[in-house]
């Protein structure tokens, strides 16, 4: 396993030189880089990206020895306010110029709900929904595929793409070697089926786990009749499930702690990293 974090989670927004040092001063060699969320005093919306400044991003990180497995620009593209949505698309073409400029892997995001102020709405999970989201994501694919930047798509149980099958269908229908599939096991694990965790897990390596590129890890226990977040190692999740596909078919692929500190980030890796090592498959 290849370990990191998300930037967001390590430190405040601060310069570029204050945010890197604390990701190297934490003993952390991989990230998730959020740039709005991470990066003070620049605009990372559209219409404000120059070479320049990609190259002085990716020059910091590369003095510190710090590689971004994901650019993190977590848009809804599937927002019904078509002004919003032509605005979060571009934002995210965007992104590509920057994660050529400073060597990310890739330029991630979900894949959003049917509603401008993101709330769990019915419509999201229709056809209709699912052609919007394709409108966007063709039109990103496309700037992804001239300037050769990776795509990263990670399903979500109450987003456009709600569960494995709808991601095999995703990734046959935008059929680009340039889009490649977060997974993150939590993310897919709702109310109704987190008893069948394993078959969710099993599901999403069978169907497409051959595009699968990255991981995000974190934990849940139910609560009032729902998942929520829980810190590495202290609820529900059945890593072993997932550490089995990872050691047969995707050894040192990136795996990302999400919410986690870098408190517990090293002692949340020699946990997984146990886990992975006796597993057997």
């Amino acid at each position: 396993m290849n370990y990191g974090m998300r930037c967001h989670d390590i430190c405040p927004m601060g310069t570029a030189d204050d945010v890197f040092d604390a990701v190297k001063g934490n003993g952390i060699n991989q990230i998730q880089l959020a740039l709005g969320k991470s990066i003070s005093g620049y605009d990372f919306n559209y219409g404000h990206y120059s070479p320049g400044f990609g190259r002085m991003i990716g020059r910091k990180l590369k003095e510190r020895d710090i590689h971004v497995a994901v650019l993190g620009c977590y848009i809804n593209p599937t927002n019904p306010d078509e002004t919003m949505r032509r605005a979060e698309v571009r934002k995210f073409i965007e992104h590509l110029k920057y994660a050529k400029a400073i060597g990310a892997d890739m330029v991630g995001t979900e894949t959003g709900r049917y509603s401008a102020a993101f709330d769990v709405v019915p419509y999201t999970y229709t056809e209709g929904c699912y052609r919007l989201l394709l409108k966007s994501m063709r039109e990103i694919v496309s700037a992804a595929e001239k300037l050769g930047v990776v795509v990263g798509i990670e399903a979500v149980h109450d987003h456009t793409l709600y569960c494995p099958e709808m991601m095999r269908r995703f990734l046959e229908d935008i059929d680009s070697p340039n889009v490649e599939a977060i997974l993150d096991p939590v993310n897919l694990i709702s109310a109704e089926n987190y008893l069948n965790q394993d078959q969710i897990i099993d599901s999403a390596f069978q169907l497409y786990g051959d595009r699968i590129s990255v991981i995000h890890v974190k934990d849940f226990i139910m609560k009032d009749g729902a998942p929520e977040f829980a810190y590495v190692g202290t609820g529900l999740l059945h890593y072993e499930t997932l550490m089995k596909h990872l050691k047969r078919d995707k050894p040192y692929i990136a795996m990302l702690l999400e919410n986690s500190t870098p408190q517990r980030y090293h002692g949340d890796v020699e946990y997984l990293q146990k886990i992975y090592e006796e597993v057997h498959f």
